[in-house]
């Protein structure tokens, strides 16, 4: 009998599992479990299909499942788990039919916008539609097949309904291709039917097989390694801006040797920083819209922009107004062909550390001139010098956020993990956080989510559990997914949140106000019966009572010296400790030259907002709309041809 013919009688659910349980991604000879364990909230959709599987064989196919809070926040976990393994490793997570399942859209989105690997597991209506409309199902006119999945489409990478069991037969292998190509990965999505869940099918053998997902590392090619020397040896001020593809392909000692050989200065974005510590003689730091004053200073004037593993967001462009330099060329190299080719770059699709390990050898000796590399040390300790200042107690109390981020950094250190998301924190972390490698730098800043702080943390402390992890978030943030502090504390995991409190959505105000406009809607306050506004007193919130009541240890820290105490306790005592910190909302870290587009209304009865209007078409003048095709000068043609402009009519 062959090996095909051998089947397993399992459902749909049962075989899911299995085969998930042996899938292995591997990477510089490192081998590990591909999805090492399930999140799942049960409900009439998934309880008694992969809830049943799992059930039955979890431990004997040692897939634990884990139980969140909120479906949302499991995605989260699964996302910060899967950055912090470097895309190696991700969670599946399974929900129910209609809410639970639409309630892991924003997680989704997050992934794919991130580039992170996550495995979905929605639950639909019934495929056999006897029971119609089910319960939670949504009824569509004229597309009786539409469900509520069909919205996880346009924010995933992959999406596959499975109608009959042996449709997964095609169908898990393709979700698990993309879950592990580094160029496509995102959110993948098995949109499973409750009924199908349940259906039994006799599947082949050779469908359980164990089986590797080698990471790809794609290779540059030559010509055009040579191409981008020819670039780099003919600029005068090229700058480096490294992203989060530096990180995930293990590019960091690549990045410091290429840089170190050519003298070329490097800047980071948000996801790319912590890939070479801050003291790095060449480390000029963040660049773009919350960039610092050396890398913003080094962008302007840069002839030549190294875009390596960065999707060259808005936020590092600085709306494209981060580089000056009339006729600015850039090389892009990339995994993504679409991040290669931004701003007219000049492609070169390749793993990172290939890439600069191929560059570094085509340009043998060559390094920058010595008047521009002295130029960057200064710039760079002029901002390290900066970087003291606002770290630095400036006596206030409350205190500032600065002072606050810098003492939370000196207690933990450069090596511990700290977490953020949205508010003002992420910017002004990106500049003053001091990172040491890699692993301790965790801004969520593509799809910038309020709420993924908490979750994110649950899913770094597991990644890695040895490593001091502390969750930074701004009170307005943690009171939308501060559930799952409750799924810490049942996980028995040691985590520190420090809760910023400057009354609520104080960034967001802050740039209203910037806008011309007064501050409405953004702080915590009671509705006022006389404006009908929500201007009225502030809402105080009791946060260490709350923490308690889900069984954090909680403390309020009104002073720098409180904070350092309470951090100081929650390493020596262990546990989910939040430590809430009021701050002082006059102090606040400076722009350092940083621009970002935020389009002003062109017609108001507010002065201030029309002032504000003609400040913005002012900047507005400053972007550079196209970036012409960058490509090495040649006078040839590719017959070989002189390459002289034609005139009109066709003569030269």
């Amino acid at each position: 009998m062959s090996a095909r013919a051998v089947t397993v009688r399992l459902t749909v659910a049962q075989a899911l599992i299995h085969v998930l349980a042996v899938q292995y991604s591997e990477q510089g000879g490192v081998r590990q479990r591909l999805i090492p364990g399930v999140w799942g909230i049960f409900g009439h959709g998934n309880v008694a299909g992969v809830g049943q599987a799992l059930e039955e064989y979890g431990d004997v196919l040692d897939l634990p499942t884990y139980r969140p809070q909120n479906e949302q926040g499991m995605v989260h976990v699964a996302a910060a788990f899967a950055r912090h393994k470097k895309r190696l490793a991700t969670y599946a997570c399974t929900a129910s039919v209609g809410p639970g399942s639409t309630n892991m859209l924003t997680g989704a989105a997050l992934a794919t916008v991130n580039r992170l690997p996550v495995l979905l597991l929605p639950s639909d209506h019934f495929a056999s539609r006897i029971p119609d409309p089910v319960l939670q199902g949504l009824e569509h006119p004229s597309e009786h097949d539409l469900s509520v999945n069909d919205c996880f489409r346009p924010v995933s990478r992959f999406y596959s309904r499975i109608s009959r069991p042996e449709q997964l037969l095609a169908a898990l292998p393709e979700a698990l291709r993309v879950l592990t190509d580094p160029a496509e990965t995102g959110a993948v999505v098995l949109s499973l039917p409750e009924d199908v869940q349940t259906e039994a099918y006799d599947w082949p053998q050779a469908f359980f097989t164990p089986r590797t997902w080698r990471i790809r590392r794609p290779p540059p090619e030559q010509e055009l390694v040579q191409q981008a020397a020819t670039l780099i040896r003919a600029a005068r001020r090229p700058l480096i801006v490294g992203g989060g593809g530096v990180i995930y392909s293990g590019a960091e000692d690549a990045l410091a040797r290429f840089a170190e050989a050519t003298g070329i200065p490097f800047s980071e974005s948000q996801a790319g920083k912590g890939a070479a510590p801050w003291n790095h003689a060449q480390n000029a730091g963040p660049i773009g819209a919350i960039g610092g004053l050396a890398a913003n200073a080094l962008g302007r004037d840069a002839d030549l922009i190294v875009a390596v593993g960065t999707r060259l967001g808005d936020f590092v462009t600085a709306s494209k107004t981060a580089f000056q330099h009339e006729g600015v060329q850039v090389i892009g190299l990339n995994v993504v062909p679409m991040d290669a080719s931004k701003l007219g770059a000049m492609s070169l699709v390749a793993d990172a550390r290939l890439g600069l390990e191929a560059l570094r050898e085509a340009l043998s000796d060559h390094r920058v001139d010595a008047a521009y590399a002295q130029e960057a040390a200064e710039l760079k300790t002029r901002w390290d010098a900066a970087v003291d200042a606002q770290r630095a107690d400036t006596g206030s109390t409350p205190p500032s956020q600065g002072s606050v981020i810098g003492r939370v950094n000196d207690v933990v250190g450069g090596k511990a993990t700290v977490i953020c998301a949205a508010g003002s924190m992420p910017g002004d972390l990106v500049r003053l956080w001091r990172a040491e490698d890699p692993g301790s730098y965790h801004v969520e800043y593509g799809f910038s989510c309020m709420g993924y702080e908490i979750p994110a943390g649950l899913g770094v402390k597991l990644a890695e559990p040895d490593r001091r992890v502390v969750v930074m978030v701004g009170d307005g943030s943690y009171l939308m997914m501060n559930s799952e502090l409750v799924t810490a504390v049942a996980e028995n995991v040691d985590l520190t949140v420090v809760l910023v409190d400057n009354r609520a959505f104080m960034s967001i105000r802050g740039l209203q106000i910037e806008c011309g406009t007064k501050s409405f809607n953004n702080e915590l306050r009671h509705r006022n019966p006389i404006t009908g506004r929500t201007d009225g007193p502030v809402v105080n919130v009791d946060f260490v009572l709350h923490a308690r009541g889900m069984g954090a240890h909680a403390v309020q820290a009104d002073t720098l010296n409180d904070l350092q105490a309470a951090l100081e306790e929650a390493e020596r005592v262990g546990g989910v400790h939040v430590i809430v910190v009021p701050v002082n909302l006059r102090e606040r870290v400076p722009g350092f030259d940083s621009w970002w587009d935020v389009p002003i209304a062109q017609v108001s009865g507010q002065p201030g907002v029309n002032a504000t209007h003609e400040a913005y078409l002012e900047r507005r003048e400053k972007q550079v709309r196209v970036f012409a095709p960058t490509q090495p000068e040649s006078n040839q043609t590719e017959s070989g041809e002189d390459s002289t402009e034609l005139a009109p009519g066709g003569n030269k």
